[in-house]
């Protein structure tokens, strides 16, 4: 998940406002940032929609871009 903390960064976002936000506790967040722990695909479905990037942005910190 290299994109997460990127992405919630630079939407100036702390890390107990996302997990509000998106119902989860602040420490599993954490986790999920440091590639600790690996979300479901409904929780990543869920971060896609709330930052408004692609699954695979969230994975790889890189847009996908179709050829």
């Amino acid at each position: 998940m290299k994109g997460l903390k990127e992405i919630r960064k630079m939407k100036n976002l702390n890390q107990q406002k996302v997990a509000m936000d998106l119902n989860i506790s602040r420490e599993a967040l954490s986790h999920y940032e440091n590639e600790k722990r690996e979300p479901s695909i409904a929780l990543m479905i869920a971060m896609s929609k709330y930052y408004n990037v692609s699954i695979d942005y969230l994975i790889t910190g890189n847009n996908f871009i179709k050829k």
